[in-house]
C-alpha cells in the first residue's frame, strides 16, 4: 500500500495542527498523522541554558536526513519507529512511536515544502496563512502552557528569530502550495481540503 502524504505548511502558531488533527477525525481509521516539530536536532548533549539559545526557526534545526528516510518508509505503506521530541526539554525523546501504515498521512511543519526533495514527496500541500497578530497570539498561549517560556522570552524570540525566519523561510512556501487557505480556517475552504484528499482513495475506501 502507498500511501498519499498532505503538506500542511504555515507560520507558527498558523493552526497547522488544527486543520491536520480535524483531517485526521475526518478520514478516521484511513488517516495517520506526522509532525516535522519531532525531528528537530537532538540537543541533550548541551546545557539547558544553551539550548534556550539555540534557533529553533529555522530550516538547519531539523534532522532532515532522518526525516526524509522517515518519510519515504511512510509513503511505501512500512511500518517504522519514528522518533519524538520534547519542547519542555528541548532533546529528542527516548521513547518510539511505532507507525502503523495508513492510506492517508496528514503531515504538518514549518518547511515542508523548502526543500525540492522533500516536496516532491507530497501528493498535496496547503498554505495556512495567519496575520502575524494572530500567530504571536497563539503561540504565547501556547509556549506558557505547554513549555513553560515567560511572556517576556516568547515575545523576544518571536521578534528575533520567528518572525525574520517566517518571512525568509516559511512565507515563501504559499507560491508553492496547491492550496492557500486563510486562519482562522472557514467551513468552504475545509470542505474544499477534504474533497481534494478524498479523491486520493479507492471507490469505497471510506465507510
Amino acid at each position: 500500500m502507498n500511501a498519499c502524504l498532505i503538506a500542511i505548511v504555515g507560520g507558527s502558531g498558523s493552526g497547522k495542527s488544527w486543520l491536520a488533527d480535524r483531517l485526521q477525525q475526518e478520514f478516521r481509521q484511513v488517516a495517520g498523522r506526522l509532525c516535522l516539530d519531532d525531528y528537530y536536532q537532538d540537543l541533550s548533549h548541551l546545557p539547558p541554558a544553551e539550548r534556550k539559545q539555540m534557533n529553533f526557526d529555522q530550516p538547519k534545526a531539523i534532522d532532515w536526513p532522518r526525516f526524509r528516510g522517515d518519510l519515504a518508509l511512510v509513503r511505501a505503506g512500512q511500518a517504522a519507529a519514528l522518533p519524538a521530541y520534547d519542547f519542555a526539554t528541548q532533546s529528542r525523546s527516548r521513547r518510539k512511536r511505532l507507525w502503523e501504515p495508513r492510506e492517508l498521512v496528514f503531515i504538518d511543519g514549518l518547511w515542508l515544502l523548502h526543500y525540492a526533495a522533500v516536496r516532491r514527496l507530497f501528493s498535496l500541500s496547503v498554505y495556512v496563512e495567519c496575520s502575524e497578530t494572530l500567530r504571536f497570539k497563539r503561540r504565547l498561549k501556547r509556549d506558557q502552557r505547554e513549555r513553560g517560556w515567560t511572556a517576556p522570552e516568547i515575545r523576544r524570540q518571536f521578534q528575533t528569530q520567528v518572525e525574520p525566519n517566517h518571512r525568509r523561510f516559511v512565507a515563501p512556501q504559499k507560491e508553492m502550495a496547491d492550496l492557500v487557505v486563510d486562519s482562522p480556517i472557514a467551513a468552504g475552504p475545509l470542505r474544499q481540503i477534504i474533497t481534494r484528499c478524498r479523491k486520493f482513495l479507492p471507490v469505497g475506501g471510506l465507510s
